[in-house]
């Protein structure tokens, strides 16, 4: 089964990286301050990286191995060298890493069906490798909703910095 990050956040994203390009190309058409220009475009490279490394981001798990795809990467781990899952767990986001001697992956609750990937995950490697904190978590994984939140928190503070842009410049 194949898990996404979840839609819910890479909407609000994906405005948040229009409205600030659109921000940049009004500051440049309407020659505004070359610091106030630079200050956009040093925003726009995290964004967008985000953005994209988000989009792209996709975990696939089966019997057999674990996949991760992310922009130009991938990494697999075969489920038969798994040494060790655990757990980190700091307020409502939760952290699983998978441990197969020198190679190692992180799964987040960013994923849409983290549940679901939790339980499939743990349904394919073996018990012994499982901490306590992961199944306990695995009981009940903490939904993480705050990072949607500030993404649109950002994407209204920013669509009223456009607003306010453009309404300055008939």
């Amino acid at each position: 089964m194949t898990f996404r990050i979840r839609k819910a956040f890479l909407f609000p994203l994906g405005i948040l990286a229009i409205e600030i390009i659109a921000l940049l190309v009004s500051c440049i058409v309407l020659k505004e301050p070359v610091a106030k220009i630079a200050i956009l475009a040093f925003m726009i490279f995290p964004v967008i990286v985000l953005f994209v490394e988000c989009l792209f981001r996709r975990t696939t798990i089966n019997e057999n191995q674990i996949e991760t795809r992310k922009f130009l990467r991938r990494k697999i781990l075969n489920i038969a060298d798994i040494s060790s899952v655990e757990t980190i767990q700091v307020k409502k986001r939760a952290f699983v890493t998978l441990c197969a001697g020198d190679d190692f992956l992180i799964i987040s609750n960013a994923y849409s069906k983290f549940p679901l990937m939790v339980s499939q995950l743990l349904s394919f490697v073996p018990a012994e490798t499982v901490s306590e904190e992961t199944s306990q978590m695995a009981q009940e994984p903490p939904r993480k909703s705050t990072d949607i939140i500030s993404c649109w928190l950002a994407v209204a503070l920013m669509g009223f910095i456009l607003y306010a842009q453009l309404k300055m410049h008939p």
